[in-house]
């Protein structure tokens, strides 16, 4: 249910500067794209992303933290986000990966949480290494590699002590059978990682090679110790 060292690394993507370098003082408005800062709740509409499971809030939130990033110069897929709302129990589908420029949702499934987060909800967090609990947050996508569980993505987390002991930690995407309908059925929820936001191994290598190398990940839970703390959340951006 965890995760181990690779056993051939593609490094593909590089972040092109430090995330402790990043102020939000530094991010005039103008120079977030009106394509990015257009879409809230008026796409969340007219896409339906509601009928679809997806809440209001977690959209505007990522959508939010997507100019912040762009302002930041560190994505390059501006078009794709994902969505994780752990607000919701591991039985439903709570991963989105959306296609800002049709609207589409491109992936809806399941998504594992840490297993020192909570049994069928999560509602532990941590940014420690071996707390085994997942880390809130905005992310970005990095290069993949084959390791133990497979195929996987390493993710970088931006949010200075929220998640940015992400890669660290070995925080990365991947398939997991314990990620599935029949685990579901068997145990009455996910099985759960050691921090990692895992998804089904059938579609593992689908959603990693849509969203690798520079798009936004966003983890989210209505917790105030996160949404208090994050100063993406709390920017005038």
């Amino acid at each position: 249910m965890g995760h181990t060292k690779s056993t051939s690394v593609n490094t593909g993507y590089h972040l092109p500067k430090p995330f402790s370098s990043i102020s939000v003082n530094n991010f005039p408005v103008n120079t977030i794209p009106a394509s990015i800062t257009g879409v809230k709740s008026d796409r969340y509409n007219l896409w339906q992303l509601g009928n679809a499971g997806l809440s209001e809030i977690a959209f505007n939130y990522a959508i939010k933290g997507l100019g912040y990033l762009n302002a930041a110069n560190i994505i390059t897929k501006r078009n794709i986000v994902s969505i994780v709302d752990f607000s919701k129990p591991s039985t439903q589908k709570r991963l989105f990966v959306i296609d800002l420029s049709s609207g589409k949702i491109l992936f809806n499934t399941w998504v594992a949480h840490g297993r020192n987060s909570g049994n069928e909800y999560a509602n532990e967090f941590s940014n420690l290494p071996e707390s085994h609990q997942t880390s809130l947050g905005f992310y970005i996508t990095m290069g993949t590699y084959t390791g133990g569980n497979g195929y996987s993505l390493r993710l970088q987390g931006c949010e200075k002590g929220i998640n940015d002991k992400a890669f660290e930690r070995a925080i990365v995407i991947h398939g997991a059978d314990y990620v599935s309908n029949r685990f579901i059925n068997s145990r009455g929820m996910l099985g759960r990682s050691y921090g990692c936001p895992a998804i089904p191994t059938e579609l593992s290598k689908k959603i990693i090679d849509v969203i690798k190398n520079g798009s936004c990940i966003f983890l989210y839970h209505p917790t105030k110790k996160y949404c208090t703390r994050s100063k993406i959340i709390t920017s005038q951006v």
